[in-house]
């Protein structure tokens, strides 16, 4: 469920960094655009062979990602703080298009280390896992306003959680919960601690996939993606959990299943794997990339 990031220093490494490069195939010249820019480690590998910031569109939600992208060598480039829903909408609107697009679905590294955000159990922190910090709702707001029936829902459509039913009831029964220790040790107290995974990974996954509308953002960039590709333009998806690596490989092989009437060439048939491709970055366990090229409008 995560994604790392150039921080300034490389121990934080985007997640299958060299993979994404082969399949972007980046050349001079050519434009690029990163709707999950975080902290610009895609980006900045990009600029090294493109050499030229101004062909280069970055997006990112978070407002501390866009701040620390303005002092870095692509402060230049054209960086839009908005959703990457929103943002393909707009970039749609202008008619703009690019040779190469990237998205990267993890939550960043920084979200996670910093405990105040909410994303993680490892601290103990307010129930809030935002990733644009403007907007009302938070995991609060669900897990202390909703029905026993939509956490259900949530944990198990979000989460895939098979004990989705019985977390809920436990969720309505010890309201009010404000912090991430206290939600995470009711999930534990109804698995036991068991294996290396915490039990509650599912639960905090679903509600930070609900709090950010992040299922219903990726439909909607997938819906796009055709427009704001150039023919001959490459698109790479690095998706964490189950949910999005199908929506992706669905969008992907149905746009290239018509015969002369495709609009893609999928370039990798099985998604390379971070637990393979990229074994040093502990936090590229559960990443799957996917890329397609456009060969038809």
């Amino acid at each position: 469920m995560v994604k790392d990031t150039h921080h300034h220093n490389n121990s934080h490494l985007p997640v299958l960094l060299e993979a994404s490069i082969k399949f972007l195939a980046p050349k001079q010249g050519e434009s690029y655009l990163d709707l999950t820019a975080g902290y610009g480690g895609h980006a900045s590998e990009v600029l090294h062979k493109v050499d030229d910031v101004k062909k280069m569109t970055l997006v990112d939600r978070d407002i501390n990602a866009i701040k620390s992208l303005k002092q870095t060598n692509l402060k230049d480039a054209n960086i839009i703080h908005m959703d990457f829903a929103g943002a393909c909408k707009k970039l749609v609107e202008d008619k703009q298009k690019f040779d190469m697009i990237m998205i990267d679905l993890g939550v960043s590294s920084p979200h996670l280390d910093n405990g105040e955000r909410g994303f993680s159990f490892m601290t103990n922190a307010k129930l809030d896992m935002r990733m644009d910090e403007s907007q009302a709702l938070t995991a609060d707001t669900i897990v202390n306003s909703y029905s026993e029936q939509d956490l259900a829902e949530i944990l198990k459509g979000f989460g895939e959680e098979p004990k989705a039913k019985i977390i809920a009831k436990a969720i309505v029964e010890n309201r009010p919960l404000h912090t991430t220790i206290k939600l995470a040790s009711i999930v534990e107290k109804i698995y036991g601690r068991r294996g290396k995974k915490h039990p509650a990974t599912r639960t905090f996954q679903a509600l930070r996939i609900a709090v950010n509308q992040e299922l219903q953002q990726l439909e909607s960039v997938l819906l796009l993606l055709p427009r704001l590709l150039n023919i001959g333009g490459r698109a790479v998806i690095i998706s964490f959990h189950s949910l999005e690596d199908r929506m992706v490989k669905r969008s992907f092989v149905e746009g290239s299943r018509n015969g002369y009437e495709s609009i893609y060439r999928v370039l990798n048939k099985k998604p390379i794997s971070g637990a393979n491709e990229d074994v040093f970055n502990r936090r590229a366990r559960s990443a799957k990339l996917r890329a397609v090229i456009k060969i038809n409008n």
